[in-house]
């Protein structure tokens, strides 16, 4: 364009030839961009430094990315929370979380105050540390403090304390949030049905599944998921089957993963006539059988398996696994 006479593009364009150089994770490509800004005496702003942070945080290079701000510091452009919150995610994603709590608790001292998003980021990065009690001590700080703490915080929370084996304290606070009629989303209740059955408390993961639609939502694959497993891990194959049927009833499409599983619980359980029915759905486009699913087939239906002479009860192009040794 410069070279061809077109007016000289503003820091804008440039901004957004960076930002997407950035986002395929061309940082060098971008940083060339912006050493090109700076050649034809354009000023980079806030934005077109932050762009370049998240670059080097997408691809891992953390010391660069911090040395871009220190770049930004020195030309006398004062970083923002986006650019913080870059950094921050950046370090929990590459698993240096006490950088990134380092970096948090130089915010204030840069008169920058942390956001929904800059909180989630560090609740998140602590949770998968395994850092579980500093995550709870950082949540109870913005409850007392009066920052807004929004579904997109109590999602983290009640996964990262379920992932963490607290799954008594999750349901704990889940009851606690419930009876401030705090309004979820499915993900959480997704999180908190599958974290009941963790548990034992499978009458409460039924009664809350049975809310869903009370609460004004839908069930969606992963809802269904979770019961349907759940539900052939306890042995009731029947009511799997009628949970699968509503989910097809309702016109969610099951993904590949699912029907792999139920396959494979079904195989396991003897149900060979049953995860027949369930193999005549695959039809090696949307959905395939996985190589886990092939091998316990082998086993099951070779000369040796204990249930070779059941392979007629598979659908016929299933049956090749007959006679295999």
């Amino acid at each position: 364009m410069m070279n061809r006479g077109i007016p000289r593009p503003n820091i804008v364009f440039f901004n957004s030839v960076i930002n997407s150089l950035c986002k395929e994770g061309r940082v060098m490509d971008a940083h060339d961009v912006l050493d090109l800004v700076v050649g034809i005496g354009e000023r980079p702003n806030v934005i077109t430094f932050s762009s370049l942070i998240d670059g080097y945080c997408l691809v891992g290079n953390m010391d660069k990315a911090f040395k871009i701000l220190d770049v930004m510091e020195s030309v006398g452009v004062e970083p923002n929370v986006v650019t913080y919150s870059a950094l921050l995610d950046g370090y929990s994603k590459n698993r240096r979380i006490d950088d990134a709590l380092t970096l948090f608790r130089e915010m204030p001292r840069k008169r920058i105050k942390p956001d929904t998003v800059t909180c989630g980021i560090m609740l998140d990065g602590l949770f998968r540390a395994g850092r579980t009690v500093a995550a709870m001590e950082m949540f109870h700080e913005m409850t007392e403090s009066g920052t807004t703490v929004d579904i997109f915080i109590y999602n983290i929370i009640l996964g990262g304390l379920c992932r963490n084996n607290c799954v008594d304290e999750a349901i704990a606070l889940f009851q606690k949030l419930r009876a401030m009629n705090v309004k979820f989303n499915i993900e959480i209740l997704n999180t908190m049905i599958n974290a009941m059955y963790k548990v034992q408390r499978k009458e409460e993961a039924k009664e809350l599944f049975a809310t869903i639609s009370a609460n004004g939502l839908v069930p969606n694959e992963s809802t269904y998921a979770v019961m349907i497993r759940n539900l052939l891990k306890d042995g009731a194959v029947e009511d799997a089957d009628n949970m699968f049927s509503s989910m097809d009833n309702s016109g969610i499409v099951p993904s590949s993963r699912l029907i792999n599983d139920i396959i494979r619980m079904l195989l396991e359980k003897g149900e060979i006539a049953k995860a027949g029915n369930y193999l005549s759905k695959v039809d090696g486009k949307s959905i395939s059988l996985e190589a886990s699913t092939t091998s316990l087939m082998l086993s099951l239906f070779s000369r040796k398996g204990k249930h070779q002479e059941d392979i007629k009860l598979l659908p016929a192009k299933y049956q090749i696994f007959d006679g295999f040794s």
